[in-house]
């Protein structure tokens, strides 16, 4: 009825796609370790919540739009580069602070970490292009409703990844907390946490389209 072809396919090769670590499995990691379960499912969770505004835009073609402005993709991508660069500088300053003996660990607000989270997905323009050449391959052509048939695949697609992203933060969480009492290990898991997020954005700001 919605035009969905090869479901089972699409489930399938979004949970392989989800294995695949990128920034956000990066920075979900890097909460999770550091500040423990909540901050990662919450990382997780703005992590969804952008998806979902990729999911939108891809359904309604406003990817598509923008991925076809050579401006408007240059400015999303040095947007991008510069906010994973921001997050990763953070994560290395708190990563040097934990480390200074008698010194408590910093553990910013979970609405901070929604936040990060979901900008960190919203601003990356590979997610973009992402969803625009992955769902429109399991729509018929004859689909009677574009937008809607894309907007299951999409939801379906983020659930699965969220749920992935859930049990991710959980796993980083109780290596965190068996590192607990480890300041110096704990520091250098911001550092290289913080290191990969910087080298991450710079990657991003000379991301070529195809």
């Amino acid at each position: 009825m919605t035009g969905i072809h090869d479901f089972a396919l699409f489930v399938i090769s979004g949970l392989l796609l989800n294995l695949t670590p990128g920034p956000d499995t990066l920075y979900i990691v890097g909460r999770s370790t550091t500040q423990g379960m909540r901050a990662g499912a919450t990382a997780a969770l703005g992590i969804g919540a952008g998806c979902c505004v990729h999911t939108v835009a891809a359904a309604a073609g406003v990817s598509a739009v923008l991925m076809a402005s050579a401006t408007a993709f240059t400015v999303v991508k040095l947007v991008g580069a510069a906010y994973l660069v921001y997050i990763g500088v953070a994560m290395l300053r708190s990563g040097a602070a934990a480390e200074v003996p008698g010194l408590p660990r910093r553990a910013d607000p979970l609405r901070r970490v929604f936040v990060q989270g979901f900008f960190t997905n919203v601003l990356n323009p590979k997610v973009a292009l992402f969803f625009i050449a992955f769902l429109p391959q399991f729509v018929d052509a004859d689909a009677p409703n574009h937008f809607v048939a894309l907007l299951v695949l999409g939801v379906v697609f983020n659930i699965n990844g969220t749920a992935w992203n859930l049990f991710t933060a959980w796993l980083a969480s109780r290596a965190g907390a068996a590192l607990e009492k480890r300041n110096r290990v704990l520091a250098w898991v911001g550092r290289i946490t913080g290191g990969l997020m910087v080298v991450l954005g710079a990657r991003l700001a000379f991301l070529v389209r195809d």
